[in-house]
């Protein structure tokens, strides 16, 4: 069985939104090192695929294929990517595969497949429907020491309360807090 592990750039204030149009633009990048890198592609884990939504696998085939030679391209390129899409149809940065109309059977049936673990990154849509049906084992943050005040956050207003457990905590030497926590299920009140 698969384990689904979600991975999040998160900002002190809970912003995951960055890049692209957002306000304060990349606000990632000055965190950015070789050794944060290696950090986070030790945190993947050896061998993983990818679990995106339409619009992350979009700009991640954007980006990674052209990314260069370099371990964490590599990896990421290599990695088999299941996309929740409507669209099947245009993915063409591979291996992929289209999940289908019944994106949580589908997830529930890659799941219990052997394999690597699923490894979501961005997603942000998808990230709280896993969460909510009990379908995400780990969450990941990668905390930035920043305050963005407004942006994208990690979870819709929508999902129920859930409880996690502490795993272990790692750090970059510029400052990311790459902490691990399990999904424990549904907040007792």
């Amino acid at each position: 069985m698969r384990k689904i592990r979600i991975f999040e750039h998160i900002s002190l204030d809970g912003v995951i939104e960055h890049d692209g149009d957002y306000t304060y633009g990349a606000w990632t990048t000055p965190y950015r090192s070789p050794a944060g890198a290696a950090t986070l592609l030790e945190a993947y884990g050896p061998n993983f695929d990818l679990l995106l939504a339409r619009h992350t696998y979009d700009i991640f085939s954007g980006f990674w294929p052209t990314a260069g030679d370099f371990p964490m391209a590599n990896a990421i390129n290599a990695a088999t990517k299941y996309i929740v899409t409507h669209r099947p149809d245009s993915l063409e940065w591979g291996p992929v595969k289209g999940l289908g109309e019944d994106v949580i059977a589908s997830i529930r049936d890659l799941k219990s497949t052997d394999g690597p673990d699923l490894i979501v990154v961005g997603s942000s849509t998808l990230t709280s429907v896993l969460l909510d049906q009990g379908l995400a084992d780990e969450v990941v943050l990668i905390t930035y020491p920043v305050l963005l005040g407004r942006g994208k956050r990690l979870l819709s207003d929508t999902i129920d309360a859930r409880e996690l457990a502490f795993v272990n905590s790692k750090s970059t030497p510029t400052g990311l807090l790459i902490n691990t926590y399990r999904h424990v299920g549904t907040l007792k009140k």
